[in-house]
């Protein structure tokens, strides 16, 4: 049967019969998904989450933060640091005491004798020793720092003699002194109740200030053994020079940056380590019981490990300023970092002389 004109009137006026209601495509043309949002829209919505979550004082957040969110203000954040400036004159008086330590540790172990005439030069490690007490102890401000500041003299007065006094050069005498002057240390900030609550903190500081005091004497019992002034002269040479060389590159230009807090750049610390390597294979090929290939291998430890005892110095100091620590004195500040290079290089220069050349 044919529909009547009556049906056909009423299906064109009520419209088409009931059915799936269909959507509109997105922009992937895929039906009944949800419509793409536009920037604009979702940075308004990301602001009023914001909003949301501060509430009207700003002091207290009405719902969990979004992940997203949180990430890009921080990465705004992290572009906001600004570089520290770079003090040319400060790096090139940082160089010029480099030099002076450099100079004052080989002189002294050159003219150094046997018997008392090694006082002379345990005298001048006693001053070196003093300058990184000082600056050490005022730039990681140890509990009870007077207490641990005296300790650690006193451990240096002993290192010095344990170095001098044995008939035969051994370095034994000199690392039981490090270790009674470690307990001595820590116990020196037990004496005090209100020192115990930082105790366990302090153990890295005050065990980093024990051996780097008690690094120094090794140089006294390197003396004494064959080869041992040669080995200081070529040790001692390759760290001067890496640690002068890098502060005076520095000073010329500090690229590329190794830290926006840092005043230090990569150039400086590698190019150092290969002037202090190039100059202790030049003096290898002179001096008696070296060659240029044992001179190159012993200045390049003690080249790189100067350089980046130096380079930790700055990112620890770089490290406290951060966290809000007060500011230490200045001088005891850029001294640390090549007392610290030479201390590491004394022990390093010991090591290689007794069981690479001998």
């Amino acid at each position: 049967m044919f529909p009547s004109s009556s049906d056909v009137g009423r299906e064109s006026w009520d419209g088409p019969p009931p059915g799936p209601r269909r959507t509109a495509p997105n922009a992937y043309g895929a039906p009944g998904a949800a419509p793409v949002t536009a920037p604009d829209e979702r940075r308004e919505r990301a602001a009023a989450r914001r909003a949301r979550r501060d509430g009207p004082s700003g002091l207290q957040p009405t719902e969990p933060a979004d992940s997203e969110t949180d990430a890009e203000e921080n990465e705004d954040d992290a572009e906001e640091v600004e570089p520290v400036p770079v003090r040319r004159l400060l790096s090139v008086a940082v160089a010029g005491f480099a030099g002076l330590l450099t100079l004052g540790l080989i002189m002294g172990a050159q003219t150094a004798g046997p018997g008392g005439a090694r006082v002379p030069y345990a005298i001048v490690i006693f001053g070196v020793q003093l300058l990184f007490v000082l600056a050490w102890t005022m730039a990681i401000r140890p509990p009870a720092l007077p207490l641990v500041a005296g300790v650690c003299i006193a451990i240096a007065a002993l290192a010095d003699f344990a170095a001098i006094s044995p008939d035969t050069a051994t370095i034994a005498p000199v690392g039981y002194v490090a270790v009674g002057g470690f307990v001595a240390g820590v116990l020196a900030q037990l004496i005090r109740r209100v020192d115990r609550v930082r105790v366990t903190d302090s153990l890295g500081a005050t065990l980093l200030i024990v051996v780097g005091v008690v690094a120094f004497a090794t140089l006294i019992v390197l003396g004494r053994v064959p080869l041992g002034t040669q080995a200081i002269f070529v040790c001692l040479t390759a760290t001067g020079v890496s640690l002068v060389v890098a502060r005076l590159t520095d000073a010329v230009s500090a690229w590329p940056r190794l830290a926006p807090q840092v005043p230090r750049g990569a150039a400086g610390v590698v190019l150092g380590a290969m002037c202090g390597t190039l100059a202790a294979a030049v003096i290898g090929s002179y001096v008696v019981g070296f060659t240029p290939v044992s001179g190159a291998v012993v200045g390049l430890i003690a080249a790189s490990a100067a350089g980046l005892a130096d380079l930790a110095a700055g990112y620890s100091e770089a490290g406290r300023q951060m966290a809000g620590e007060p500011p230490t004195m200045w001088i005891a500040r850029h001294m640390q970092g090549p007392l610290g290079g030479f201390a590491l290089a004394a022990p390093a220069a010991y090591a290689m002389c007794v069981l690479f050349l001998t």
